[in-house]
């Protein structure tokens, strides 16, 4: 049963189901674990946070006290309807604000995966359910701007590689599932099955993780077994819901049936298993890995284009381009007038009209003032003729471009 009390009160051995404020306020990435350092009380205090919700059936209750009780059912309604607002009155916002806001969860965010896959690296269970407020704070980042928080996310350096794609792929799943016109709890839950899908990493060997040259078939196959691996730390952990296990387990699955560990094939597989395979494998080759540099996201979409039939559903593939764009954010496209430009915004209207900034002319070969375009708006006559590659000419600096 759950209790509200002062903050001030807390004490050793009490079990936190809530922290009342932000999440990107309150000093933990998660708030549901039962207290056992005084640090910990003393951190609370500091953050400003003055109430909390504790869970009596799980930790110490108040010393000769009996507060209102809330019943769990009925407080998971409230706010299951909480949520759904906050969904309900989130506004658009251009790309520069969300970016802003972008940031600071994707740092938050950083330092909370972390702290996960020390938590699994410690012999810890780890509770999907204590996730919820990041994998919320993503959902509505993503719900103001799809092409922030994932674009953002995508920039991780090779040796944060492991943590961020966590996020990027929790943020894909998001913008995937509401694309695919699913409801809310199940966008969450996408968006939850995307942070998780990896938690099996944390017990792969680190020289192996990291290894900046091609795998052995024996570290590949040691490799293989991360899903497997988080399967079973997430059934330890015993909050994750069956979607989560699911994806966790079956990310790697493809439709012809060549994938791992189970080798499922088609129908077999789950809407939300071939998701997973689709927004981890973006991330994946988009990124810069320990062993390889990112690919440019338009090549990206036509080398996965190419992969699809044997690989991906058809419908859900679609959808994932419909979500991310032909030519997503961060995209360096050739257009009519010989110039270059990065792709900044997509467009409503069509995915090959993006929103871009001119910055390069190939004709005098030289950078030109830069300049944003909507492709989309009428009377507009640049149009997008092909992808370029930046190395061909001597661009190092296109994030910077797209993301300033």
């Amino acid at each position: 049963m759950r209790k509200k009390i002062k903050a001030k009160d807390l004490q050793i051995g009490m079990h936190l189901d809530e922290l009342c404020g932000s999440w990107m306020e309150h000093p933990f990435w998660r708030s549901k674990f039962t207290l056992t350092d005084p640090a910990d009380i003393r951190r609370i205090l500091e953050s400003g946070i003055t109430e909390v919700w504790i869970d009596v059936g799980k930790g110490l209750d108040m010393p000769g006290e009996t507060p209102v009780e809330a019943d769990l059912s009925v407080t998971d309604v409230l706010m299951e309807a909480e949520v759904a607002q906050r969904v309900k009155m989130t506004k658009p916002a251009s790309m520069s604000e969300e970016l802003q806001r972008a940031a600071m969860i994707c740092t938050k965010a950083r330092q909370a995966v972390v702290s996960m896959f020390q938590e699994v690296r410690m012999g810890n269970a780890v509770s999907a359910e204590a996730a919820g407020e990041l994998v919320e704070e993503i959902s509505l980042s993503v719900l103001r701007n799809p092409g922030a928080l994932i674009s953002l996310a995508r920039l991780k350096t090779a040796d944060d590689y492991t943590y961020m794609h966590s996020v990027a792929v929790c943020g894909l799943m998001v913008s995937l599932a509401r694309q695919l016109e699913l409801d809310e709890k199940e966008v969450r839950e996408a968006g939850m099955a995307g942070l998780m899908h990896d938690l099996g990493k944390a017990m792969m060997p680190i020289k192996v993780l990291n290894k900046p040259g091609k795998l052995t078939d024996d570290e590949f196959n040691i490799i293989k077994t991360h899903p497997v691996e988080g399967h079973r730390l997430l059934v330890k952990g015993k909050t994750a819901s069956a979607i989560v296990l699911d994806v966790c387990l079956h990310h790697h699955e493809k439709v012809d049936g060549s994938g791992y560990p189970d080798r499922l094939k088609g129908d077999a597989i789950s809407l939300f298993a071939k998701m997973g395979a689709v927004c981890d494998v973006y991330d994946a080759i988009t990124s810069n890995r320990p062993y390889k540099a990112g690919w440019d996201p338009a090549e990206s979409i036509r080398k996965m284009t190419e992969w699809s039939k044997s690989h991906y559903d058809e419908r859900v593939f679609q959808a994932f381009i419909k979500s991310i764009g032909i030519y997503p954010v961060g995209s360096l496209v050739l257009l009519g007038s010989g110039r270059l430009a990065v792709v900044v915004e997509q467009s409503e209207k069509s995915l090959l009209a993006p929103r871009v900034k001119v910055f390069f002319s190939t004709k005098a070969q030289t950078c030109i003032v830069p300049e944003l375009i909507d492709l989309s708006r009428p009377g507009v006559s640049e149009k997008i003729v092909g992808r370029e590659d930046a190395a061909k000419w001597g661009i190092k600096n296109l994030d910077e471009l797209w993301a300033s």
